[in-house]
C-alpha cells in the first residue's frame, strides 16, 4: 500500500511539474510574440557563413519562409528578420509564402504591412512554390512589398476589408525613390481600395492565378523558382546585379547566382514553430479531440497517470490554438458536452442513448467550430471517425485492460473478497487483487469505504460485489439451486 501510494503521489509530482511548465510556456510565448518591433533582435549569423571583411564580404539575401495562417508568432518573427536583416547589411528580404489567410486583427495586420512597406531594404513576396496560396490577410503582403511574384500553380486573393489600411501596388518601387522622400510618394502613388470591383471591399472571394494577378497589378511577374523570383527582382533594380552567366558541360550557357551571394533560407525556431503549427484549425480541433479523448480514458483510471499528463498537454496547446482562431463558443460547449455524454455510457460497457447524444454532439460541434477560419474535410472525418471507433470500440478495450489483471479471462473474480475503496450505493470503487474496478451492489446492502466484500458477479467491465455478510439474498438463484435440488433428486 506504501509503494502504491508512492508511485501515486509521484506520477502527481511529474503531471504537476508538466502543467507548470505548460501554463509558463504560454504566458511566456505570447509576450514575445508582442515584442516591440522597434527593438532590434539580432540573430547570431549562421555559423556556415563565413565573416569576412571589406570588399569580399559576401552579399546575403534572407528568405523568410511563411508557411501556415499569419498570426501573431508568425508577424512578430517577419518582423524580427526584418531588423536582423538590416543588422546583417543584407541586400534584400524575401517572404517566401504560402499561406491560407490571417488571424491577426486589423491593428497588427497593418502594423505588419507597415513594417514591410517601411523596410530598410528591399523586400519582395514569392507566392511559391507551384501550388502555394496566399489569401486574405497573407494576400495584403504582396500589395505591401517592393515586388511581388507568383509561381505556376499558385493563387492569391480572397482580400479582406481592412481598417486603417493603406497600400499602393502596381506602381512603381519605393525604392526606385530615396527613402527620405517615401512619405511623399505614398501620397503620389497609385493608392486606392478597389471598392469598384470587391477585391478589397471585404465580399469578394475571388482568386487570382499567375496570369491573371499580373494583370491585376497584384503581382509583377511569373517566377516557379526562387532563383528567377531572385533575378527578377535584380532587373527591376531593386537588387544589385547578382547574376553571372556560365556555361554547363553541355555548352549550353544559363544564368546562376554570383560567387559572393549568400542566400539564407529561415523560418521558425522550434519551439515558435510547436505553438504556431498549433494556431492552425485542423491541428488545434485535433488536439482538442485527442486531449478530450485521453481524458475521458484517464477518468476511469485509480490516479494520475501518462494518459492524463499526455491529456494536459493536448489540450493547454488546443486552447492556445483555438485562442487565437476564431471560434465559436456554443460548439466548442458541444463538443465537451459531447464527451461528457460519452462518459455517462462509458462504464456500461455497451452504447446506449448518451453514446448517440454525444456523437451528435461532437458532430454538430465539429461541423460549427470555426467561424472565420475554414478546416478541409480531411481532418474533420479522421477527427470524427477516430472519435467514434475510440468511443466504441477502443475506449472500451482499453478500459477493460486498465481495470483487468493479466489473468486471461474474469470468471476466476467471483467469490472473490476485496475491499471498498470508496462508498458503493449503489456504484463505487472496489479493490480486488491489488486493481481496482468499478462496483455495483444491491442498494439494500449499501457498502462504505474500507469494507470487505465479496464479488457476486460481473456485468461488462463492472463488477456486482455484496458484504461479506448481511448480503441481499437473491430469490432467483434460490429458485433456481431448489429446481436443480430437486432434479438431482428425481435422478
Amino acid at each position: 500500500m506504501k509503494v502504491r501510494l508512492h508511485r501515486r503521489g509521484l506520477a502527481r509530482l511529474v503531471a504537476a511539474t508538466l502543467l507548470l511548465s505548460a501554463v509558463l510556456g504560454l504566458v511566456a510565448m505570447p509576450a514575445s510574440a508582442h515584442d516591440d518591433p522597434e527593438t532590434p533582435h539580432v540573430i547570431p549569423d549562421d555559423p556556415t557563413t563565413p565573416h569576412i571583411t571589406g570588399e569580399a564580404r559576401p552579399r546575403q539575401i534572407v528568405v523568410v519562409e511563411v508557411n501556415g495562417l499569419i498570426d501573431p508568432i508568425m508577424a512578430s518573427y517577419i518582423k524580427r528578420q526584418l531588423v536582423t536583416a538590416d543588422g546583417l547589411h543584407a541586400i534584400g528580404v524575401v517572404l517566401q509564402v504560402d499561406s491560407a489567410g490571417s488571424t491577426l486583427d486589423d491593428d497588427e495586420l497593418v502594423d505588419l504591412l507597415d513594417s514591410v512597406r517601411l523596410a530598410h531594404l528591399p523586400v519582395g513576396v514569392w507566392v511559391g512554390p507551384s501550388g502555394a496560396q496566399a489569401l486574405g490577410g497573407a494576400a495584403h503582403l504582396a500589395t505591401a512589398a517592393d515586388f511581388a511574384a507568383i509561381a505556376p500553380g499558385g493563387r492569391i486573393g480572397e482580400f479582406t476589408a481592412v481598417a486603417g489600411l493603406v497600400h499602393a501596388h502596381g506602381a512603381a518601387s519605393r525604392h526606385d525613390s530615396q527613402l527620405g522622400a517615401a512619405a511623399d510618394n505614398a501620397s503620389s502613388q497609385a493608392v486606392h481600395s478597389h471598392e469598384g470591383d470587391g477585391l478589397h471591399s471585404g465580399t469578394s472571394v475571388r482568386h487570382y492565378d499567375a496570369d491573371t494577378a499580373k494583370g491585376a497589378g497584384l503581382t509583377h511577374s511569373t517566377a516557379p523558382v526562387i532563383g528567377e523570383f531572385l533575378f527578377a527582382m535584380s532587373d527591376e533594380g531593386l537588387l544589385p546585379p547578382i547574376g553571372q552567366n556560365v556555361t554547363g558541360d553541355d555548352g549550353v550557357v544559363r544564368r546562376a547566382p554570383a560567387d559572393d551571394v549568400v542566400v539564407s533560407f529561415v523560418k521558425l525556431p522550434l519551439l515558435d514553430g510547436l505553438f504556431h503549427t498549433a494556431a492552425s484549425p485542423a491541428v488545434a480541433y485535433l488536439l482538442l479531440l485527442a486531449g478530450l479523448s485521453l481524458l475521458l480514458l484517464d477518468f476511469y483510471t485509480g490516479g494520475i497517470g501518462i494518459a492524463a499528463m499526455v491529456a494536459a498537454v493536448c489540450v493547454l496547446l488546443a486552447a492556445f490554438g483555438l485562442g487565437t482562431l476564431d471560434v465559436r463558443l456554443w460548439a466548442l460547449v458541444l463538443l465537451i458536452a459531447g464527451f461528457v455524454a460519452f462518459a455517462v455510457d462509458i462504464q456500461t460497457g455497451v452504447p446506449r442513448f448518451w453514446t448517440a447524444a454525444g456523437g451528435a454532439a461532437v458532430l454538430a460541434g465539429s461541423l460549427t467550430l470555426f467561424g472565420q477560419h475554414s478546416m478541409s474535410w480531411i481532418p474533420l472525418l479522421v477527427g470524427l471517425v477516430g472519435v467514434g471507433a475510440f468511443v466504441l470500440s477502443g475506449l472500451p478495450a482499453l478500459v477493460r485492460t486498465r481495470y483487468g489483471t493479466a489473468t486471461v479471462g474474469r470468471e476466476w473474480l467471483i467469490g472473490v473478497e476485496g475491499t471498498a475503496v470508496t462508498d458503493i450505493d449503489p456504484d463505487g470503487t472496489v479493490e480486488v487483487h491489488g486493481a481496482r474496478w468499478r462496483a455495483r451492489v444491491n442498494r439494500l446492502t449499501p457498502l462504505q469505504a474500507g469494507e470487505p466484500l465479496r464479488v457476486s458477479g460481473l456485468s461488462g467491465v463492472v463488477l456486482e460485489v455484496e458484504p461479506l455478510e448481511g448480503a441481499a439474498v437473491d430469490y432467483r438463484q434460490m429458485r433456481r439451486k431448489q429446481t436443480d435440488s430437486t432434479v438431482s433428486e428425481t435422478e
